[in-house]
């Protein structure tokens, strides 16, 4: 039996040694409350993209040692507990980004955390009177009976986000079908040729980045145009910003030309018509 045992160690961290000359990135994803079924799913929408596994840290460790790999003990240290293992060639952001969207909605249970605010929404809950309804009324739910079931009389909000869900919430919730929690890999760290980076430099606000590219491109062309610096993108800008100030010094100097004539008599008439103006008042 011990033979039998050590035989599939040997196997397992063989095999691992072989995904570690393949890939260059190896991403460590915490396998608490991960179902079976959402792996196969992984599995399969990824394949051939990159390669997962599950193996304990201790042969992991053995596997990453014997391929010669530097910083194998912060990694380890980083990416304590149980583990998948997931290898690529890709760009560790992009994984990790990847893992952190492909999540399901499933019940919550008592223990999780509440991800955002949960709210049990008026109307028909289709639960019949009993028991239920000291547990509605224990989380300031209001409820009527009509028509032998029990209904929401307002949208009650009943956990914020980071409440703990307690188990009669959970408990109607599930009975209501409302999926109140989120089930996924998430990362924990991604060793890349001896570098480290752990979770929170991976999961990037692309929202944040978005706006702030968008301001410095904003702020860069204004001052290109104000130091009338010729780009590409600054040109046309440059050339119609000119074209505005050379009519209008044209406007100002009286100077006729195709542009400014029709300018010009409107800006005569309009002074004429003040001059006239200033006649008949003094007679």
């Amino acid at each position: 039996m011990v033979s039998r045992v050590s035989e599939e160690k040997i196997r397992i961290v063989e095999s691992t040694i072989e995904l570690l000359k393949q890939y260059e990135i190896i991403g460590a994803a915490d396998l608490h409350k991960v179902g079976s079924m959402m792996l196969q799913d992984l599995r399969r929408q990824l394949r051939g993209q990159i390669a997962v596994k599950c193996v304990k840290n201790t042969l992991m460790r053995i596997a990453m040692e014997k391929a010669d790999l530097p910083g194998v003990e912060e990694f380890l240290n980083r990416i304590a507990g149980q583990n998948l293992f997931i290898f690529s060639n890709g760009n560790p952001f992009k994984l990790a980004m990847m893992l952190h969207r492909n999540k399901v909605k499933v019940f919550a249970k008592p223990g999780d955390i509440a991800l955002s605010t949960i709210v049990i929404p008026a109307g028909n809950t289709g639960l019949s009177p009993g028991p239920i309804l000291s547990k509605f009324g224990a989380l300031g739910v209001r409820t009527r009976i009509e028509g032998g079931n029990i209904w929401v009389v307002n949208d009650t909000e009943v956990a914020k986000p980071g409440d703990v869900i307690t188990p009669d919430l959970a408990d109607i919730l599930t009975r209501m079908g409302i999926r109140a929690a989120e089930m996924g890999l998430e990362i924990k760290a991604v060793y890349e040729r001896g570098t480290i980076i752990p979770r929170e430099e991976l999961i990037l606000d692309l929202d944040t980045y978005r706006d702030q590219l968008t301001k410095a491109y904003a702020d860069a062309f204004q001052v290109a145009l104000k130091a009338a610096y010729p780009t590409p993108q600054t040109v046309p800008a440059l050339l119609a910003l000119a074209a505005q100030n050379a009519r209008q010094v044209a406007l100002e100097a009286g100077y006729a030309a195709p542009e400014t004539v029709r300018d010009l008599l409107a800006k005569a008439h309009a002074q004429a018509l003040a001059l006239e103006w200033l006649v008949k008042s003094k007679e």
